[in-house]
């Protein structure tokens, strides 16, 4: 049996002439597995689908917005039994993200990452964003 992959999208703001760089961490709907908990937004790789092209497709049925893949964070993170997490850094080409499937949105700073309650699954790549938000985010990428 093949794991299910499950792409996490570390969605990044900040640039050179923007130097306040932030994460978007959304919160779960309370009818949702684990209510309430903060996520990075994504979810399900389609049968032969890339984690780049799941990305974009998730964020724009998610959160109403285009982003363009820019990285993506090392390591592999089980969800449960059969479901493995894989997190890739994004920006925003156009649009603001809405809450079409999250009860709240927060663009959070490095600082700041620990003043949500994320799901345990996505707590692993929390400081490699971190390190990533240090820098100057949207012209570097992680491999």
């Amino acid at each position: 049996m093949t794991d299910v992959r499950v792409v996490g999208v570390a969605l990044l703001r900040g640039t050179a002439s923007n130097p306040d760089p932030r994460l978007l961490a959304a919160r779960r709907l309370p009818h949702d597995g684990r209510p309430g908990g903060w996520e990075l937004p994504g979810g399900k790789c389609e049968p032969g689908e890339t984690l780049a092209a799941a990305a974009v497709r998730e964020v724009r049925e998610e959160l109403g917005c285009e982003v363009r893949v820019t990285g993506r964070l090392p390591g592999v993170q089980p969800i449960r039994p059969g479901m493995t997490l894989e997190v890739v850094t994004a920006e925003l080409v156009s649009g603001e993200p809405r809450t079409l499937e999250h009860a709240e949105l927060r663009w959070l700073d490095a600082t700041e990452l620990d003043s949500v309650c994320w799901l345990p699954a996505d707590v692993p790549f929390l400081p490699a964003i971190a390190a990533h938000l240090a820098r100057d985010v949207g012209t570097r990428t992680l491999e």
